[in-house]
């Protein structure tokens, strides 16, 4: 057997180990520049309220700017495909969504989760039943025995066809086992204008989200009658959730998280989650979110991942069933 070793490798064990030795320097000498935080939505919406809340919590931790940029375009596509694209060095980062569960269903892109490194969900906005205000159904019974009596007849709202709120529908009915499709879907280009359209009368419920219901829900223009959540809101105890209302398990949110391009390295991984963490206790964001009816959850990114997993199948299921599914 020969002993002897090349020059070749010597020179490439020695590039090997100067890389190593590089890469820590770099990390050491990590955030020494700002970091920008990408949101895949327009400003004032609930994902840029939550970055916009962490990302001077989170400078306070990592001891570097942040900086916040809307990149907004294709139902949040755009966006994503920035976070994912970035180059993993650590400086740039942003929130993803569970829209992710859609797009490759719907055929609008191949992005899924697991393009992304995870650093730790942040929030979920849960989804609702709301009707007008003097709406005669007083119960998601009640609105459910409507349903089945005059099929095709009532209309529902909250979201475009596949995306976000209409799958909470469609998860719901599935749960109960009824036809989604005895229910007009009128689209709406947002949650916020699913609710408008039922306290003016052009929809008779929607399942857009409580936060986005608050304002109207306050001024006794519609009614919530109940979340689908696992647990009630603490700023609104009386509203049942859907499990104690019907008896079904369905539950669906809005869930937002922060992650970064795949091959991001772990010791940053680490460093991000552990200012997440911080951030994510602390009594500014806590408060933030309880003011917004927002629900604050900090899952791991092992934890999260399973989240996101499930949800890209059952949804991608959900969407298949009623149609919807062109990936």
């Amino acid at each position: 057997m020969s002993h002897r070793i090349s020059r070749r490798s010597v020179l490439g064990a020695g590039a090997g180990i100067a890389g190593l030795a590089m890469g820590g320097k770099a990390f050491a000498a990590w955030p020494d520049r700002p970091i920008t935080l990408i949101v895949p939505y327009p400003a004032g919406g609930g994902t840029d309220i939550v970055a916009r809340t962490l990302a001077p919590l989170m400078e306070r931790e990592l001891k570097a700017t942040i900086n916040v940029v809307n990149r907004a375009g294709g139902g949040g596509i755009t966006g994503h495909e920035a976070i994912a694209r970035a180059t993993p060095d650590g400086y740039t980062i942003g929130m993803i969504t569970n829209d992710l569960s859609f797009y490759t269903h719907l055929g609008q892109s191949k992005l899924t989760h697991r393009d992304f490194a995870k650093i730790g969900q942040t929030n979920e906005i849960l989804g609702s039943v709301t009707v007008k205000a003097d709406s005669p159904w007083k119960t998601v019974p009640d609105l459910l025995a409507a349903i089945k009596a005059q099929p095709g007849k009532l209309r529902g709202t909250g979201a475009a066809p596949g995306v976000n709120w209409h799958v909470g529908f469609l998860g719901m009915m599935d749960s109960l086992k009824l036809d989604p499709r005895s229910v007009i879907w009128v689209p709406a280009q947002g949650g916020t204008l699913g609710h408008q359209d039922v306290a003016a009368g052009g929809s008779e419920f929607s399942t857009s989200s409580l936060a986005e219901a608050r304002a109207l829900l306050e001024a006794q223009k519609v009614r919530t009658l109940c979340l689908m959540g696992d647990a009630r809101a603490e700023q609104f105890p009386d509203i049942p959730t859907l499990k104690e209302a019907t008896g079904s398990d369905w539950t669906f949110s809005v869930v937002h998280g922060m992650g970064g391009p795949r091959g991001l390295p772990a010791d940053m991984l680490a460093r991000l989650g552990e200012a997440l963490t911080k951030a994510h206790a602390s009594s500014e964001f806590q408060t933030a979110m309880k003011q917004r009816t927002i629900r604050a959850v900090n899952r791991k990114p092992a934890d999260w991942e399973v989240v996101l997993e499930n949800q890209l199948n059952t949804y991608g299921r959900l969407l298949r069933e009623a149609g919807l599914a062109r990936g």
